[in-house]
């Protein structure tokens, strides 16, 4: 798997289990709703910056959210 596919991956599942639309998450990590949209699609490689921000707001570790899955 992929780092992009990981990162979409663990945002979408963070995202949903906070309760949290796109929207309001990139309102609250103050970026565009689109690149929210793009990153739990792998079409953009974020920065170190926004990677950040986003776990700041989901209250989650930066390695959360690059945390490849098990292997099971």
């Amino acid at each position: 798997m992929e780092i992009r596919d990981v990162l979409a991956h663990n945002l979408r599942a963070c995202r949903q289990a906070r309760g949290l639309s796109q929207e309001e998450l990139a309102h609250r990590a103050d970026i565009d709703r689109t690149y929210v949209s793009a990153l739990e699609r792998s079409v953009y490689a974020a920065s170190i910056d926004v990677v950040d921000r986003l776990a700041r707001v989901l209250d989650v570790e930066v390695s959360d959210l690059l945390r490849r899955p098990s292997p099971d």
